[in-house]
């Protein structure tokens, strides 16, 4: 047996992993589990209901996904449920899912908007042992008696506050209404607010919380920097930045138009771009998203719909070019560096009308964060926008726009 073999099973065989799976999990490399594993695989394994709390790029997915495979793969019937807010979330879940369970025969399902609904509905045909939805798809199936959930045994709530945040709460109370009274209920997030909680008591029983760090706690090794600037600079200081790091970078904007007007920003600065936004097919993001990870582009625009959704290792530079619009937002965006153990670099540009949005993050993350000088910023390169009233008040002048005859004083004037 290879040395890193043994260590992978040394390293989650306390757990209450099955023999099966532990040949899985070395087989994949994973040798050492994460806090947030170690804490909550040997109770979900039990089948207790958990409420996990801890810092994105942790191993949440694993942390319930081993329990979930090992309880299904034991039992003759029943159906696990992870219900999520976005679409790339799901996705990448489903990976990580499959991967693990694929030689117990575990087969998946995902229940996503965006794409046709017949091939979900043929994948749910071939009776998957787990269903990876976005709730208003789900909602979708329910409705469309397409599919029941009188079979879960095991669900998973996971990102339960940005759920809430997007508006989902509706679609979570119908779904968990439709569940079945006698099964697991794990929820997880980065985040805890009292709606979850009030959520947790109403639905769950008795449930063990894990907490491995204080909720609204940043990564460890991100480094955070602020700078405060006036908006019609933003662009001037982000060139010099994506000067000054040559690394992969994520930059956060609040609106979808925003992100599409950095992008053909940043491509004129002479990087390759894409954006990721809600106005964006599902193909155009999943575009996106591949070619940053492979390094088909440098710089990935993305509005809050990627703050939780984007799973990329090596992402060495966070830019929040916006302030989210909320304070826990912020920690879910600078936890997309810094992940599986690396060091990561996040950088804030604040408005000096946004010391006060600055404050709320800084008592969410219990940290004063530190304000950097600006450096020297390229001069300010006139647009096609900032010449069009001088055009426009061209044209306003009288004569403007008609032909125009010289005069008897130009006539002589000429050579």
């Amino acid at each position: 047996m290879k040395h890193d073999t043994l260590q992978a099973v040394s390293g989650f065989s306390a757990l209450g992993i099955a023999p099966a799976l532990l040949e899985t999990l070395a087989r994949l490399r994973y040798v050492i589990p994460t806090p947030i594993q170690q804490q909550a695989i040997p109770v979900a394994v039990q089948g207790k209901d958990v409420v996990g709390i801890a810092q994105t790029g942790t191993g949440k997915t694993l942390a319930f996904g081993i329990p979930m495979i090992q309880r299904l793969a034991a039992q003759a019937e029943g159906r696990g449920l992870v219900v999520l807010p976005t679409r790339e979330l799901a996705l990448q879940v489903d990976e990580a899912l499959r991967r693990t369970g694929q030689s117990l025969g575990i087969r998946t399902a995902v229940l996503i908007g965006g794409v046709a609904q017949g091939p979900q509905v043929q994948a749910l045909a071939r009776n998957p042992h787990i269903i990876v939805a976005t709730p208003g798809r789900l909602i979708d199936h329910l409705n469309q008696k397409k599919l029941k959930l009188d079979t879960v045994r095991i669900v998973v709530l996971d990102e339960a506050d940005r759920m809430l945040d997007m508006g989902f709460a509706p679609q979570i109370q119908k779904i968990l209404c439709a569940l079945p009274s006698k099964r697991q209920t794990m929820l997880f997030s980065a985040t805890m607010p009292p709606a979850i909680m009030k959520m947790a008591t109403a639905h769950m029983k008795l449930p063990i919380r894990v907490e491995i760090a204080p909720a609204g706690t940043p990564p460890e090794r991100v480094t955070q920097e602020i700078f405060i600037i006036h908006k019609v600079a933003k662009n001037r200081l982000l060139a010099k930045l994506l000067e000054q790091y040559s690394s992969t970078t994520l930059i956060f904007t609040r609106t979808k138009h925003t992100a599409t007007r950095l992008v053909r920003a940043v491509r004129a600065m002479g990087h390759s771009a894409a954006e990721i936004h809600s106005n964006r097919s599902l193909g155009q993001r999943r575009d996106a998203l591949d070619g940053f990870k492979s390094g088909r582009y440098r710089v990935l625009v993305a509005t809050d719909i990627a703050s939780r959704g984007i799973d990329v290792l090596g992402i060495a530079l966070v830019v929040n070019y916006d302030l989210p619009n909320s304070s826990e937002d912020y920690v879910h965006r600078i936890g997309r560096t810094a992940r599986a153990g690396a060091g990561g670099h996040a950088i804030s540009f604040v408005t000096p009308e946004q010391r006060g949005e600055l404050g709320g993050i800084e008592r969410l993350i219990r940290r004063t964060l530190p304000i950097s000088r600006l450096p020297e910023l390229p001069p300010e390169q006139p647009s096609l926008g900032r010449l069009l009233p001088i055009n426009a008040r061209l044209r306003s002048r009288p004569g403007a726009g008609r032909h125009h005859r010289p005069s008897s004083h130009d006539r002589r004037s000429r050579p």
